[in-house]
């Protein structure tokens, strides 16, 4: 294996909101000579935020990307980073991101700890298998307390967190760490905004602290094999911190253990010190097993090694607009290598590609490459159709890597231009945006002709349609947001349709008898069976019905939502020998999901979040009989600081608009809220009664 792809890196940097992460990558590129000055969040000049609407909001709402290089243990290290956003309404953009990455750094706040999003995203990577190191960030703070922030990994993640290093000195006196492996203490020069550090003493009240974690980070090493074990019963001194190092790396890419530190990015204390713990802890492209994938054209598995002279197979993980460049597909590269120029397959679609430009990505600028290999991380330009999750390929060798699979949008706003003049520009826009967004969608309301447009939450509403006004110069008309409602079936029926179409000449006919009713559990979408028995409905017309039952799904018969999943087993039918065709049964299809769905008992459904308040003691009663008031489920209450509690419910969406405001004015101000999409749930009838009231304008009795 190529030194090239040892010494190379993926990494992602997750966490809650508000956690450091983005200040965290700012120094990153400031130490590793990437940025010649220190970019600021709060200041609007951090360079992975450089939409506008970050710089004004001080968030990070799209993953940014870039490469780094540094020096470790006498070796250079390509570090490809992509800097992820904390707020859950953009949440896909971690998902996608650790789906490509290698390893991952998780930001926690010394304060706040393990937060809602920190969970998620903890959740998504080890769907994705990612190994990870933890930076706990803040320790400068009021009430930072690294070792709670421990216990509440293993409480709350159920993670194993080893502490590589311990703070020296806490809250505003925090001045740089200790060392576990090597047992010394580093304190960070401020005039050189941290770009040098020195060796100091390890404080005398620390020293026994010290002892005793180092002993521990010992005794684990040494159990991870008999040489070391032997070593450590003879002298414990003896084991080396080259050893530790390899045994430590070991268990973090099994991901047996998360390595923690600590620092302040801000006050610019500990970030040299995670880079270090990136080169050696966290995995190079070669660590990992060969990639699966599925051969389309034999459906069945292959594999793919992490070698440039392979075949090539490449993940496209996200499609964005360029103002100069236009559209770019990020993708990372699992095999073989790829030269600017070339043509593609893109076997998700079936159709080659020629994509004229290769680029590294630095946020939002681009340095021309002229040829990519395996481990890479790049963007491409030039393409005609590459969407988010479609597998690039050599033709010769054919593959398809698993997809993505993003949440579905849980609120909805409809929007107009306010002329006519736009009509076509805002349509254009949303298409763009759609494609660049997994958990965005549009539709056009069939009954009202109104444009709805659905996302994660109000935040994103609000940043599309900002980006429809500045990116596509495009004003609209919002109305007033609306929850994102599915439909589903109750119960089983058994219904037959009968389709006939005479209008001189040959005419259509299709029969067909189906069990309709609700999906299994845990299925959603059609689940179709095909239960025919002596072919008393040809083969080929199946794939039609299934069809025309999947179209109608898009469209449910209680208020027109989609229906959320439904299982259709077809039992029965008959054809006619000179009128029946393809197109005969998926229109019976279609008319007998109409007909059936209705004597189905379909109901509404609704999205139900998971609400977490960190609020004073004091107002506890105020807020858990307002989330009552709103039909929520308290699942817990438990304390989080002596003066703060955290309460957790489950509250239906259509009663969390303007939450934030009331929290404001219960709490005067002092409590935090997370919101996150948690399920679907039947609508109770009463209040399907209203919210049909509301968008039909009669009460349905």
């Amino acid at each position: 294996m190529s030194d090239k792809l040892k010494h190379t890196r993926n990494i992602g940097i997750m966490a809650h909101i508000d956690a450091g992460k983005t200040t965290t990558t700012e120094r990153i590129l400031y130490y590793t000579g990437t940025n010649y000055k220190l970019g600021e969040v709060h200041e609007g000049t951090a360079t992975m935020d450089w939409m506008v609407q970050e710089q004004e909001r001080g968030i990070t709402i799209t993953s940014a990307a870039t490469t780094v290089y540094w020096d470790c243990d006498q070796k250079k290290f390509k570090i490809n980073i992509i800097d992820t956003p904390g707020h859950v309404d953009f949440t896909v953009e971690v998902e996608r991101s650790l789906r490509v990455l290698d390893g991952a750094i998780a930001v926690f706040c010394g304060v706040g700890g393990v937060q809602p999003q920190s969970e998620t995203v903890w959740r998504q990577a080890d769907k994705y298998r990612v190994p990870r190191i933890s930076f706990v960030n803040k320790m400068d703070r009021t009430g930072a307390d690294f070792f709670n922030v421990l216990n509440q990994m293993a409480d709350k993640l159920g993670a194993n967190p080893v502490p590589l290093q311990l703070p020296l000195g806490q809250e505003e006196l925090f001045t740089g760490i200790v060392d576990l492996i090597t047992g010394k203490a580093y304190q960070w020069d401020e005039a050189s905004l941290g770009m040098e550090f020195e060796e100091v003493e390890i404080p005398d009240d620390m020293v026994d602290q010290v002892k005793e974690f180092r002993g521990r980070l010992i005794e684990g090493a040494a159990e991870e094999s008999e040489d070391l074990l032997e070593k450590f019963l003879q002298d414990p001194d003896s084991i080396s911190s080259e050893e530790i190092i390899s045994v430590v790396r070991k268990a973090t890419l099994e991901m047996r253990i998360t390595p923690v530190l600590c620092g302040s990015s801000l006050r610019n204390k500990g970030v040299q010190m995670l880079l270090d713990a990136v080169t050696r802890f966290l995995p190079s492209p070669a660590d990992l097993p060969a990639v699966t994938c599925i051969n389309p054209s034999t459906g069945e598995e292959e594999t793919r090694q992490p070698d440039p002279d392979g075949p090539f197979a490449a993940l496209a993980f996200k499609i964005a607009t360029d103002p100069f460049v236009g559209r770019l597909a990020f993708f990372r590269v699992y095999s073989g290598s790829f030269t600017a120029g070339s043509v593609v397959f893109n076997a998700s679609t079936g159709k080659r590609e020629r994509i004229s430009r290769l680029m590294q990505m630095h946020a939002n600028k681009q340095n021309p490459l002229e040829r990519i290999e395996a481990g890479d991380i790049c963007a491409a330009a030039g393409f005609k159709v590459i969407r988010t999750g479609d597998t690039l390929c050599d033709e010769k060798h054919p593959v398809l890597l698993e997809s993505m699979v993003f949440p579905e949008p849980v609120i909805s706003v409809a929007v107009e231009p306010r002329t006519q003049d736009d009509l076509e520009k805002l349509a254009l826009s949303l298409a763009k945006l759609t494609e660049e967004d997994p958990t965005f969608s549009m539709r056009v309301d069939s009954e009202t002709g109104q444009t709805i447009i659905s996302g994660m939450g109000e935040l994103h509403l609000d940043i599309i349609i900002d980006r429809i006004k500045r990116e596509f110069n495009v004003e609209c008309n919002v109305g007033n947001p609306q929850v994102a409602y599915k439909e589903t079936l109750t119960r089983q029926i058994v219904h037959r349709e009968v389709y006939k179409k005479q209008s001189g000449g040959k005419g259509r006919f299709a029969d067909l008898q189906f069990e309709i009713g609700p999906a299994d559990e845990g299925v959603t979408g059609l689940q179709f069976v095909n239960d025919l028995k002596g072919g008393v409905i040809p083969k080929e017309y199946i794939p039609s019905i299934e069809k025309g039952f999947q179209s109608a799904m898009i469209n449910g018969v209680v208020a027109g939502f989609k229906i959320n999943s439904m299982k259709v087993r077809l039992i029965d039918g008959s054809t006619h020998p000179v009128d029946s065709d393809a197109l005969a049964f998926e229109i019976a299809a279609t008319y007998g999901f109409r007909e059936a769905a209705a004597k189905a008992g379909c109901m509404l459904m609704e999205p139900v979040m998971k609400l977490e308040v960190e609020c004073p003691e004091e107002s506890i009663g105020d807020v858990t009989s307002d989330i009552n008031r709103r039909r929520g489920q308290l699942q817990r209450i438990e304390g989080h600081t002596n003066r703060t509690q955290i309460i957790d419910a489950l509250v239906p969406m259509s009663e969390l608009f303007g939450y934030v405001t009331t929290l404001r004015s219960l709490t005067s101000g002092r409590a935090n809220s997370s919101i996150q999409f948690s399920h679907y749930e039947i609508l109770p009838d009463e209040i399907q009664r209203q919210v049909l009231y509301k968008l039909r304008g009669y009460y349905v009795s």
